[in-house]
C-alpha cells in the first residue's frame, strides 16, 4: 500500500468541503492534522486519486497529490497521535 499526500485549496466563496472530506475518510487509512492536507494509504496511484477527488472540485480549486512512500520525513508541532501515524505509515 502507498502513502499519498493530498493538499487542496477550495477557492469558491462558501465552498462545501463535506463531499471531499467524506471521500478522503473512505480510504483505508488516513491522517488529517493540518487544515487542507491529508495523508492517505491506498493501492491507487497518485493519478487515480487526483482523478477521483478532482470530480468533487470546482474548476478554480487547486489539488496536489504526491506519493510519499519513503522514510524521509520531518515535521514540527504535530501531536503524538499524528507523529505516531506518520512513523507507522511512511
Amino acid at each position: 500500500m502507498k502513502s499519498i499526500m493530498v493538499g487542496y485549496d477550495l477557492n469558491k466563496t462558501g465552498q462545501n468541503y463535506d463531499a471531499l472530506i467524506k471521500r478522503l475518510k473512505e480510504y483505508p487509512t488516513w491522517w488529517h492534522h493540518l487544515d487542507s492536507t491529508w495523508l492517505i494509504r491506498t493501492e491507487c496511484t497518485a493519478v487515480q486519486v487526483r482523478d477521483e477527488l478532482g470530480k468533487l472540485l470546482d474548476g478554480n480549486d487547486k489539488l496536489v497529490v504526491i506519493e510519499v512512500t519513503s522514510n524521509a520525513a520531518a515535521w514540527r508541532g504535530i501531536n503524538q497521535s499524528g507523529t505516531d501515524w506518520i512513523k507507522e505509515h511512511l
